[in-house]
């Protein structure tokens, strides 16, 4: 709203109120009932401004939030489902201290908030080393392309905008797409070459651990049930499998 637009409208209420207690006082001629409940209403003012503004805004803001959270939530699950799952599972053969990982990530349906929290701690706080020698980047590429045009689609998603974390995750994903798509052939490339790779490879399997692991305690905490499919079938385990023993 315009700052002249504001004043217009400020000044037609000032005016409509003085006219109704103008009114008022022409009708009755009692200026002390008048006085009386203008001092109470004013009284009470700070009182309704903090109602209204504080508190009911605070309760309507965090349940935006909360819904928010939820819709968020909803749309990182459709990310593992098509496209993060999979890539975890590619990609942890060729870490070097992938035995490490699977030890500290191997989420199971006994795992507390103190053990989502020590696996957070271990995941941040780790260095990947990536056995680029040996990955097909050609079945990586071709998976990456595959899946651009859902993760394109994702990034539309207004309710991105408020989660920085899953956004960066998305970048890197991105832009490992392109660094494979952009080179003629993939085999034979040089050392340097390689090495520039294995460190795209390396940021983004740090981010999509870290963003599995907020999303897996969310389900534990939320959705019981996907949360079971979940441990049953992770790639930090030896024999991922949806069968229920």
């Amino acid at each position: 709203m315009k700052r002249s637009t504001f004043l217009v409208i400020a000044g037609i209420f000032i005016v409509a109120s003085g006219l109704m207690y103008l009114i008022h006082y022409l009708i009755f001629r009692d200026a002390h009932y008048i006085f009386l409940y203008l001092i109470g209403d004013l009284a009470f003012l700070p009182l309704e401004v903090f109602l209204v503004v504080i508190v009911i805004e605070r309760f309507l803001s965090r349940r935006e939030k909360q819904s928010q959270f939820q819709k968020l939530n909803m749309v990182i699950g459709a990310f593992f489902s098509e496209v993060g799952n999979q890539l975890l599972g590619d990609l942890l053969p060729y870490i070097d201290n992938r035995g490490s990982i699977k030890h500290r990530l191997a989420v199971s349906m006994h795992w507390t908030s103190n053990d989502f929290k020590n696996a957070m701690s271990f995941t941040r706080s780790m260095a990947y080393e990536v056995n680029y020698q040996d990955i097909d980047m050609d079945a990586l590429k071709g998976f990456l392309i595959q899946r651009r045009q859902f993760l394109v689609r994702m990034l539309e998603n207004p309710n991105l905008l408020e989660h920085d974390r899953f956004t960066d995750l998305l970048w890197a994903i991105f832009h490992l797409t392109e660094e494979l798509e952009v080179r003629p052939s993939l085999t034979n490339l040089p050392q340097k070459d390689l090495e520039h790779i294995a460190g795209d490879i390396r940021r983004a399997f740090s981010l999509l651990l870290i963003e599995w692991i907020y999303y897996v305690e969310h389900l534990k905490k939320n959705y019981p049930f996907l949360f079971s499919l979940v441990s049953r079938t992770h790639p930090f385990q030896d024999h991922p499998s949806p069968i229920v023993t």
